[in-house]
Formats: C-alpha cells, sequence, structure tokens
C-alpha cells in the first residue's frame, strides 16, 4: 500500500525535526562570528581554534578512547552474552542472565550511574578512565548482544554441523564458519555501541575523574557560559566521522549481501548440474 500524504507530510516533519538543528551546527561551524546565533560570513577559523583549544581537544581524545575500548570490550562481551542466549537455552540461571543483560535497556541512566558510582566507591576504585570505560562497557553490551541475537535466532546451524563433520573443533568451527556470517551484525553492535558512548552525559558524569573529561561533559560543562563556535566544529566533524562509518558499513553489508547472493547462486547451479 502506497503512503499517503499525510503520511508523507508526517515524515518530513518528523526528518526536519531531527536533522534542521543539526544541518544549522554545520552551517554555524564556518561562521565568521564569534557569536553563534548571528552569521557574520564564511569563514574557517574556528576549525584552527578548536585545534588550539587544548582543554576541548583532550575532552575528545578521552572520549575516543572511551568509545573504542567500550565498543571492542562491550561487542565481544555482547556477542559471547548472545551465543549463550541462543545455544544454551537450559541452563541454571538463565533467566536472571538474561534479565541482567536487558536490564541496562530500560533502567534510566541516572540509576545506572549511581549504582556504578557506588560501586567503584566500595570497592576503593579511583575514579578515572578505565572508570568510565567499564561503566560504558557495561550499558553498551547489552545493546551488542540484541543485534548479534538477533542474527544468531536465523542462523543456519548445519553449517556449522557440517564443519564438525569435516574434523573441525568447535573453537576453529566459530572462528572459522560462525563468526564470518554473523560479522556484519557484530561490525552494526559495534558502530552502535561506539556511537551510544560517544553520546553518553549521564552516566560518565558520574563516574569520570580526574583527566578522564569527555566531550559530552565538556561541552555541557560550557553550556551555562555559553557555546562557543569551536564547539561546533568539533561537532561537525565527530557528524561526518560518524557518518563515515554509516555509509562504510552499508556498503560493506551490501557487498556481503551480493557476495552471499552469488555463492548461493553458484552453489544452485551446482546442485543442478
Amino acid at each position: 500500500m502506497k503512503p499517503g500524504k499525510f503520511d508523507a507530510t508526517i515524515l518530513t516533519l518528523s526528518f526536519a525535526f531531527l536533522y534542521i538543528p543539526i544541518l544549522i551546527l554545520v552551517i554555524y561551524s564556518f561562521n565568521e562570528s564569534k557569536l553563534v546565533t548571528v552569521w557574520g560570513g564564511f569563514s574557517l577559523k574556528w576549525y584552527g581554534e578548536m585545534w588550539r583549544n587544548a582543554g576541548l581537544m583532550s575532552a575528545a581524545w578521552v572520549t575516543l578512547q572511551v568509545g573504542l575500548l567500550s565498543a571492542s570490550l562491550g561487542t565481544v562481551l555482547g556477542t559471547l552474552a548472545a551465543l549463550t542466549l541462543v545455544r544454551y537455552t537450559r541452563f541454571k540461571g538463565r533467566l536472571l542472565f538474561s534479565g541482567m543483560i536487558y536490564a541496562p535497556l530500560v533502567m534510566p541512566e541516572v540509576i545506572t550511574g549511581l549504582s556504578l558510582l557506588l560501586l567503584f566507591v566500595a570497592v576503593g576504585v579511583d575514579r578515572g578512565l578505565m572508570t568510565v570505560v567499564i561503566a560504558h562497557t557495561t550499558f553498551t553490551m547489552c545493546y551488542v548482544a540484541i543485534v548479534v541475537q538477533s542474527r544468531l535466532l536465523t542462523f543456519d546451524t548445519s553449517l556449522e554441523e557440517a564443519a564438525q563433520d569435516l574434523g573441525c573443533p568447535p573453537v576453529k568451527t566459530f572462528f572459522k564458519v560462525t563468526l564470518p556470517l554473523i560479522l556484519p551484525a557484530v561490525i552494526s553492535g559495534w558502530m552502535l555501541a561506539f556511537t551510544l558512548s560517544l553520546d553518553d552525559l549521564v552516566i560518565a558524569s558520574f563516574t569520570t575523574g580526574p583527566g578522564a573529561t569527555t566531550l559530552p561533559i565538556k561541552i555541557y560543562s560550557q553550556v551555562r557560559l555559553g557555546v562557543t563556535p569551536e564547539i561546533n566544529a568539533i561537532c561537525t566533524i565527530l557528524i561526518g566521522i560518524v557518518t563515515i562509518g554509516v555509509i562504510i558499513a552499508s556498503i560493506g553489508t551490501k557487498q556481503r549481501e551480493l557476495q552471499r547472493q552469488r555463492d548461493e547462486h553458484v552453489a544452485a547451479r551446482g546442485v543442478t548440474a
């Protein structure tokens, strides 16, 4: 059924509501004026000022470190959790385990951040870069588990059984057969975890410490004094990085799908012959 004019209008207004503010931010990152709401002509000087702003660049570097580490750890743990939930359907404590995996999806970030803060204080861990990484890993791994689990539910286990019948050990079967087939879902989970880590403010504000100020915390702290054009510049760069990553992931997924269709076509021709 084709969408009507009303549906198209609602969809257009929804996308406009989401993306016009981002477009305005990108445009004003090239503003000559120091006032972010007054257009003073085209200029790239705020990108230069951004690189010379030591505090801003330090926060950006911390955010990048936290994002890469937490996304990678969350992807490994989330993939293992998804495998456990899908392949081992009967084990003692499965209900509790699945509840702990899904809890961060519905739990308010304030509660997650406060509980982690109390945990770090109770065990005597000094807050810093690693505590932020642990906190981000805790809430990003559940998103990875959901994405990978949805792929494993439709996975053809006969491919693994065939590999093991030919003498391939279970661990080698996973790395040679299972992982390549679920890799698009794993990559998608990693990108989602990385994006969530870059965006987080609440949990990081509870678990951060000296020398571990992330970019969202830095930007939020400057809102009271007024957002400077350097913020627009670095946000534009982050938007560009995320956009490039999404495009690369989309192209990679499309190429894998085309390769899978070609392999199925070749296999079908072989069976017919």
